[in-house]
């Protein structure tokens, strides 16, 4: 099979005879099904190779100089998440059962990571987030499964709506640009819409839904789904590896720590807990970096555990 033709397939740039030319070969022999699966595997690395290598770097705005050998980080820890995150799953050898076969994403801790979906959807990940997603978009929509947060760039396609799926709700577009986070060990979840609209659909009850417009966010509060303005967009930055925050309770900050750095923190300093914060770091500071700023307006100290895994704030 011609690679031109199969990398068109891929990127779903493929003519109507193209596709039914793939097809065709796929179904010849189980060879020819494996060396598709090859070729698809390489196509997907080569994507997020280049999206790695690519990543360009914003110059610092926090509060002292970031050392040269920082540069570097984002780009090594793409690199690592994907090395790490990146699993095949083949299920079965025919070509209507191609889209279950699951590429999944893992994001290490403190990382980031950026890719382009075979539709041409760009997406950031976040920090210890996890994203799922066919090796080929299938039926009426485009669907893939987030456990954490991401940023979606989503490729229009009016005949396939594009489809997050989180843990409580579903978000259904054609194309925009809209963040969500929802982490399953937190128990939060958000979708703010940049451009675009979005709808939010319950996934216990799918007759109750949210249709949301531009610069506006939906958050579960107390159990409900409450809507509001975007007031600070720097809360979208962590895609350039910031930690952007203002008028936040400390606990609250703490909060974000655990998600961006993975150590559990224990506030034993109940006189910090209401302290409100603001400001700005880079996720490749550190959490030493962050705490260590943050004892300039508030008294506390901080320690570690035997095992480094949890931070007491005292």
């Amino acid at each position: 099979m011609n690679k031109d033709i199969l990398y068109r397939f891929f990127e779903g740039t493929a003519s109507y005879e193209e596709e039914e030319q793939v097809k065709e070969w796929m179904e010849t022999s189980p060879d020819n099904t494996r060396e598709f699966f090859h070729e698809r595997k390489m196509f997907d690395a080569m994507i997020l190779l280049g999206n790695a290598k690519t990543e360009k770097h914003k110059k610092s705005i926090i509060h002292r100089p970031i050392p040269a050998y920082f540069k570097e980080i984002p780009k090594i820890a793409a690199l690592v998440a994907i090395t790490l995150g990146l699993s095949w799953l083949y299920q079965q050898e025919k070509f209507e059962n191609m889209a279950q076969s699951i590429n999944i994403i893992t994001v290490p801790a403190g990382q980031r990571v950026n890719l382009t979906l075979p539709d041409g959807t760009n997406i950031w990940l976040n920090s210890r987030s996890t994203l799922q997603y066919p090796a080929l978009f299938s039926g009426n929509n485009r669907e893939v499964k987030l456990d954490g947060e991401a940023y979606f760039d989503v490729k229009h396609n009016a005949k396939k709506p594009f489809i997050v799926s989180t843990k409580k709700y579903n978000v259904r577009v054609l194309g925009t640009k809209f963040n969500v986070d929802s982490y399953s060990n937190i128990g939060n979840f958000s979708t703010a819409l940049i451009e675009g609209s979005v709808k939010i659909i319950d996934k216990k009850n799918t007759a109750k839904e949210i249709l949301l417009s531009p610069d506006n966010k939906v958050f579960l509060q107390n159990g409900k789904l409450e809507i509001s303005a975007i007031s600070n967009y720097d809360d979208y930055r962590w895609k350039e590896g910031l930690i952007c925050f203002k008028d936040i309770k400390f606990s609250e900050l703490m909060v974000e720590f655990e998600k961006c750095y993975g150590f559990r923190i224990l506030i034993k300093n109940k006189l910090v807990e209401d302290f409100e914060c603001s400001g700005k770091f880079r996720q490749s500071d550190g959490i030493d970096y962050a705490l260590r700023v943050l004892q300039n307006n508030t008294h506390f100290t901080f320690t570690r555990d035997a095992d480094s895994t949890i931070i007491y704030i005292k």
